[in-house]
């Protein structure tokens, strides 16, 4: 890669195919954000994005300078993005849910430069910096561009310079700024161009279709880098909408299409249609899709869902997928390593475990060097940063196991698992039952403590149909002892409104466990433990 950088791969695409598009913004998306629908070709963008370099370029904006980027899944994102990388500045994608005190933080640890912002959120990120003791230029795109009132930082040039710094969801604790160079980009796209199998990308004919946010490494380094890599066609939908995103995945022409494991149910739930198969698509790529509606979805739908993992911080550098059969379909399996990728399954004490034992994943590249296309570091953070990377492996606090053919199943985040009575359950695990019962519209499970076992199983649950009640607590217990081992069955359910989630539509973890904390404190959850009896 030597000198390449984001920009200059956009730009090498962006001469070899000029008139093929590169983003395409449907009519909804365009209604939603009051912008211009339609197609925009890799010259159109081309031109945008050098029009944006005059103007920082004169701004004073060089080496080193971070920038904010508050912009949703908007065209002018990408346009700024590949600017700025171009002038080797580096980037910092704002979550929109952020509130005052969130930006703040991010604001301050980051020591950004300036923000280029919506205009609604203008005086909100400028007070934010002011709260941060970091006082920066809050940019509308279209106004004027001041000077930039100070000088960048020292920054290493090509491949190896800063291009973004991204900040993990913060699901347990505050989030960490990982530091993500060139290559962690450069190699996102070029593992999709050659990873094969079920997801063979044919150069210059490709559309793919996200509704995944640009400020997610998913749709930042995996979406984009793809379609700049291969001359494709990106749609970026603003989110996730069910009932028009088939609407949505024909008009766009989508070849290809990511998701989230909340997707699939969510679709799975409408009508059966003749019109079901009347797409374009040839796969799927994302993860945590139910097992009982892998095949289902797959069946009815007319293509494989692919299932991968990766986080943030291993990028590309660390992925596995499940791009060739057998996939093992409705097991969580997400494929095997490949030759590139190493990977170790260790218990509590950090000694390997004996397959099919579940254990952390551990993860590092193969070669000379175990950190290619991972992030660079924790900003600010060494003692983080080499806690991860103890014992030259990266911790990933995952929980998988393996199979005898060598394929890996996701089980849970270590710090998920609920230790009772000396038996590991997975909140995850749980949480795919309770949400296949007809009154559960979501579920969420953690640990509440137990002064006979240690920990107990409580459930959170979103119901269908009505307010829950003692009798439908009840209902779902008894449900559920036929579906699983009775100690995974939740001894405490209580019903909410909402769960706490990530713009990703994960669950907060942390506040769930605050969540039910409260709820228990104020006698507001059912005690069904009495039910839990070994089933014979």
């Amino acid at each position: 890669m030597g000198n390449e950088t984001v920009f200059s791969r956009f730009a090498q695409t962006a001469d070899a195919f000029a008139d093929h598009a590169f983003l395409n913004v449907l009519p909804e998306t365009a209604a939603i954000y009051g912008i211009e629908a339609g197609e925009v070709s890799y010259r159109e963008m081309a031109r945008r994005v050098g029009a944006w370099q005059d103007v920082l370029r004169t701004a004073g904006y060089d080496d080193g300078h971070r920038v904010g980027l508050l912009l949703q899944n908007r065209p002018v994102f990408i346009e700024i993005w590949f600017a700025l990388n171009g002038l080797g500045a580096s980037v910092i994608p704002l979550n929109p849910d952020l509130r005052l005190s969130e930006l703040s933080y991010l604001i301050g640890h980051s020591e950004m430069d300036a923000a280029f912002v919506l205009p609604e959120r203008r005086d909100e990120v400028a007070l934010a910096a002011h709260q941060a003791g970091n006082p920066i230029q809050v940019i509308v795109p279209g106004e004027a561009i001041p000077e930039i009132d100070r000088p960048g930082r020292p920054q290493a040039g090509g491949c190896a310079a800063e291009a973004a710094l991204l900040y993990t969801s913060g699901t347990t604790g505050q989030p960490k700024g990982c530091v993500l160079t060139n290559e962690y980009f450069l190699h996102s796209g070029d593992w999709y161009r050659d990873v094969g199998g079920l997801i063979d990308l044919r150069v210059g004919q490709e559309r793919m279709l996200t509704p995944l946010p640009v400020f997610h490494m998913n749709a930042m380094a995996v979406s984009v880098m793809a379609m700049v890599t291969m001359g494709g066609c990106l749609t970026m939908l603003d989110r996730f909408h069910p009932s028009t995103w088939w609407d949505s995945v024909k008009r766009s022409g989508a070849t290809c299409v990511h998701y989230l494991g909340v997707m699939p149910s969510m679709l799975m739930g409408a009508p059966q249609d003749a019109s079901d198969k009347a797409h374009a698509v040839r796969f799927g790529f994302g993860a945590g899709v139910a097992r009982e509606l892998h095949d289902p979805f797959e069946a009815r739908f007319g293509f494989p869902l692919i299932e991968a993992w990766a986080m943030t911080e291993t990028g590309s550098g660390g992925v596995i997928s499940a791009h060739r059969e057998p996939r093992k379909t409705g097991s969580h399996c997400f494929g095997r390593v490949t030759d590139e990728v190493e990977i170790r399954l260790v218990d509590d004490q950090g000694a390997d475990v004996v397959d099919p034992a579940p254990g952390e994943l551990l993860v590092r590249r193969a070669g000379p060097n175990p950190h290619y296309g991972f992030f660079r570091e924790y900003l600010k953070n060494a003692a983080a940063t080499q806690e991860a990377w103890a014992d030259g492996w990266f911790h990933t606090g995952d929980i998988v196991s393996r199979d005898a053919d060598g394929d890996l199943h996701f089980v849970d985040r270590k710090k998920n698992v609920i230790r009772r009575s000396g038996e590991n359950i997975a909140a995850v695990e749980v949480e795919a039952v309770l949400n296949r019962h007809p009154l559960v519209r979501q579920a969420a499970v953690a640990a509440t403590p137990d002064a006979v076992r240690g920990d107990e199983v409580a459930a959170l649950i979103v119901p269908r149909g009505g307010p829950g009640d003692a009798e439908t607590a009840a209902v779902i217990t008894r449900w559920c002892l036929g579906q699983m081992a009775y100690y995974k069955v939740p001894g405490w359910i209580g019903f909410v409104d909402a769960l706490p989630l990530t713009p990703t539509q994960k669950i907060l973890r942390a506040a769930l466990k605050d969540q039910v904390a409260d709820k228990m404190d104020k006698a507001q959850c059912h005690d069904t433990r009495a039910l839990k009896k070994r089933q014979v």
